[in-house]
């Protein structure tokens, strides 16, 4: 499976070189940059707060390191739409430092946001794939990516890029501040380096199998994501790949929310996506799994068409669902960058299905420059 007719999937398929390439900026061996790291000595309010200001993917990228950053690191974190930060007329009084995140480094709203940031007086961090973008040049600090020039709109190897430089942006901040020991570090950055070869060898098989799902969820008028804690983030992002790819109305929701009123649409038409992996190593993601146990038990009881992407080999939930996308165990707070590709994969071959431009898909550009 070598051939790539569209820039989408080529750019899936690059994740891995693009991870390793983002990672080479900020690593060397298992060890840290000091000289890549060094401007963001000073990007942290004494008060650990922390504001993140993004759109589309990115801000979906921001949900997850809202997560990351608040568990691994003890940082009150907030996530606003860059377009409703910049509205905002007065600036932040407790000063938290602020972090925008863009595939471009031009988005005009997210831009604003950063600007609004600097003239109130805020430490302002910048993550944007563009080397020479406004965002990152403006910024107190920067973190630029290494995806390289990605083509097709919707974001892809952009968007897992992110989430590589906010999990090591984490793991940075624990290290100075002393949450996480020298040797829990030392152990996730381990897994992460591994990550690129885990990805590569799925590669092909979520691409066979997405490829059949989409021929048999080809007809469905919308879609429900459902995740908990760091993967309502991931389903957020597969309900907006599945919309901006194919056309087909997705929503992501906290897979606890579902029973507060979207439980209502689900019928033949509207199937769900539910994110049931688990990390046995976690209380809190062993916690949650249960309950997502519980909740694709009330489903089956109800009739409702459900893929999960679950751990791979987890018979209980494949026991509970019409299909499994599996993943191999990583760690709770590494699992959204496995997660997302097979859910890209399958927006993309939705949008085959039904004959959209994957690459161009219309009304939208790869970077909002105008608000």
């Amino acid at each position: 499976m070598n051939e790539f007719p569209h820039a989408m999937l080529r750019e899936i398929y690059e994740q891995p070189a693009a991870i390793r390439r983002t990672l080479d900026l900020y690593l060397s061996g298992t060890a840290f940059r000091a000289d890549a790291l060094a401007p963001l000595a000073q990007w942290l309010n004494p008060r650990g707060e922390v504001l993140i200001a993004a759109s589309g993917s990115s801000r979906h990228a921001g949900l997850a390191a809202e997560i990351i950053l608040e568990d691994l690191c003890g940082l009150a974190v907030d996530v606003e739409y860059s377009s409703e930060y910049s509205c905002r007329p007065a600036a932040n009084p407790r000063q938290p430092s602020v972090l925008v995140i863009s595939q471009s480094g031009e988005t005009s709203d997210t831009l604003a946001a950063l600007r609004c940031a600097r003239s109130g007086g805020q430490q302002t961090l910048a993550i944007a794939n563009v080397s020479g973008s406004t965002m990152l040049r403006e910024a107190s600090a920067a973190m630029p990516l290494a995806a390289g020039p990605e083509l097709a709109i919707p974001a892809t190897k952009s968007f897992s890029c992110q989430l590589t430089a906010l999990y090591l942006l984490a793991l940075y901040i624990a290290q100075k501040l002393g949450t996480l020991s020298p040797a829990e570090i030392d152990r996730r950055l381990a897994e992460l380096l591994a990550l690129p070869n885990h990805i590569q060898r799925h590669l092909d098989a979520w691409r066979a199998q997405t490829a059949e799902l989409a021929g048999r969820y080809r007809n469905a008028g919308s879609f429900l994501y459902l995740g908990r804690g760091v993967h309502y983030a991931i389903a957020r992002e597969g309900a907006l790949k599945m919309k901006e790819s194919s056309y087909v109305q997705a929503e992501g929701y906290p897979s606890g929310e579902l029973k507060h009123g979207p439980n209502a649409l689900v019928s033949e038409q509207v199937p769900l996506v539910a994110l049931a992996t688990v990390d046995h190593s976690l209380p809190d993601s062993v916690l949650r799994y249960q309950k997502s146990l519980q909740l694709l038990e009330d489903l089956q009881k109800q009739g409702a068409r459900v893929i999960a992407v679950a751990s791979a080999g987890d018979r209980d939930v494949a026991a509970l669902t019409a299909d499994c996308i599996w993943i191999d165990p990583v760690g709770e707070h590494l699992m959204p960058i496995p997660e997302v590709i097979p859910l890209q994969l399958f927006s993309y071959h939705m949008a085959i299905e039904r004959g959209v431009n994957v690459d161009r898909p219309r009304n939208l550009s790869k970077a909002v420059i105008e608000a």
